[in-house]
């Protein structure tokens, strides 16, 4: 599976190298430059206030409740960026046929559902009353030390 694999990215590589090989190479080196340099010190540092100002209240543990909406959005931004933004919304509507100036509002419906249901998940676990973990149940039943 893992040759066919290989030989699959290689017919993709060969076939998209066919054409125009150096602004698809200056491409990749763009993206990989834009992403090292811009985008991760960017989500780093958006995730360390989150994190922090949760530390700060007390809640830590709450970090992967926004933590995942928050990269799914993103990632989906990313992903649709350009009918997101409307800067191709004349040609998607010459191409499809479709409205190309619903995908910001999609966008955001599907983001605040994200958060909804991160919420949702935050609330159905805190009404749950805590489960002792196998340590905590060991711990429970063994003896005390002085037997």
């Amino acid at each position: 599976m893992l040759a066919f694999t290989f030989a699959l990215a290689a017919y993709a590589a060969v076939r998209l190298l066919q054409g125009d090989w150096f602004k698809v190479a200056l491409w990749f080196v763009g993206a990989a430059v834009l992403h090292d340099l811009v985008f991760v010190p960017l989500y780093a540092g958006a995730d360390r206030v989150v994190s922090e100002t949760l530390k700060a209240t007390g809640r830590r543990n709450l970090t992967m409740y926004v933590r995942v909406p928050a990269a799914f959005a993103g990632l989906l931004l990313l992903i649709w960026y350009p009918l997101i933004s409307g800067q191709v919304a004349d040609h998607y509507r010459s191409a499809t046929a479709l409205p190309g100036d619903s995908f910001l509002a999609h966008w955001l419906l599907i983001t605040a559902a994200l958060f909804a249901g991160s919420a949702l998940l935050l609330v159905l676990r805190s009404l749950r009353p805590p489960r002792p973990g196998p340590l905590r149940s060991a711990t429970k039943e063994r003896p005390p030390a002085s037997h």
